[in-house]
């Protein structure tokens, strides 16, 4: 099958390529290690042209056999690549958002191999204190493909983004640095001191933090109820096995209780890893949500609508 577009999810610390097909059908894909932050730095030639920049060698790497096989095939990126610290920086687009403004506003940088990467740009909410997201948009334009409900779409990790969609169009989201906190508070903070890993999810122990999150204890904040991850090990009512997924369940669900109570009432969709978007469906039932989905291929599919709303790509004609 041939294909008709590189699409390239290009993040902090690691650059997924694929090589999609009519429909955006996924013909082949690629992962390397070689996010914004973890560039090859060894010079090689390209096109003829001695290059040492970090980003045309990663490009060359993850795609530059697909483009000696069909020369010309469009390029789409998102992700980090696009921001201050990437190959090029595609400004801001301001909320309200849909795939027709995203894909219109495509920044374009020109590749050692003559080629034109299109790169989406972040998206920005000036509505009271700033919010930002780069990557996530094209994840919730690909969930919302078929779908004309409004919905809220969940997508967990370590800046967690909760991201309402009216008709279409990305209105409102919020972030949450929930991975990041726990990471942080784990690895650096004496909460971390009596904790030991499990081989095991530790059902009972998360469910317990969520439920402390929803309490009266709970809503005094999490800067309140944070010590007890290390005061209920002292008095024994916590294994230490047990007090990492405490601490998981606890911060889950301090950030689920932040979200608005309409958004009970709205169906909501997860994107991400599915081992922590299980923790979040689980956290979610505790917490009243009951209309809870997952979705699959989410990136991909929002490259090949923004492809296709800037033209880079034709849909399938159907007989």
């Amino acid at each position: 099958m041939q294909a008709q577009l590189i699409a390239l999810d290009w993040g902090t610390s690691s650059l997924r390529a694929y090589k999609l097909g009519p429909a955006g059908v996924v013909l082949e894909q690629r992962s390397l290690g070689w996010g914004i932050m973890h560039l090859p730095s060894e010079p090689r030639d390209i096109a003829g042209v001695r290059c040492s920049n970090g980003f045309e060698l990663a490009f060359d790497a993850a795609c530059g056999d697909w483009l000696d096989a069909q020369p010309g095939l469009p390029v789409i990126a998102c992700g980090m690549v696009g921001s201050a610290q990437g190959w090029s920086e595609a400004a801001y687009r301001n909320t309200p958002v849909d795939v027709a403004s995203l894909g219109q506003a495509l920044h374009q940088v020109h590749s050692l191999r003559g080629v034109d990467v299109h790169i989406v740009p972040g998206v920005i909410e000036q509505v009271g204190l700033p919010n930002v997201m780069r990557g996530e948009e094209t994840q919730v334009l690909g969930v919302l493909h078929g779908l004309g409900a409004d919905v809220l779409i969940g997508l967990p990790g370590s800046h967690s983004k909760w991201v309402e969609v009216v008709e279409g169009c990305i209105t409102h989201f919020d972030t949450f640095m929930t991975g990041e906190l726990f990471a942080v508070l784990s690895k650096h903070s004496i909460l971390g001191r009596t904790q030991l890993p499990s081989e095991q999810f530790q059902v009972e122990a998360f469910d317990r933090g969520v439920h402390v999150a929803l309490s009266e204890d709970g809503q005094r904040g999490v800067l309140s109820t944070l010590f007890s991850a290390r005061t209920l090990g002292l008095t024994g009512e916590l294994a230490p096995d047990q007090q990492p997924d405490y601490l998981s369940g606890l911060l889950i669900g301090h950030e689920l209780a932040g979200l608005p109570d309409s958004a009970k009432h709205k169906p909501i969709i997860l994107v991400g890893a599915a081992p922590l978007c299980a923790r979040y469906q689980r956290a979610l039932a505790l917490c009243g949500f009951a209309h809870v989905s997952l979705a699959q291929e989410a990136t991909e599919r929002g490259l090949w609508q923004l492809a296709l709303a800037a033209g880079l790509t034709q849909p399938v004609l159907e007989a």
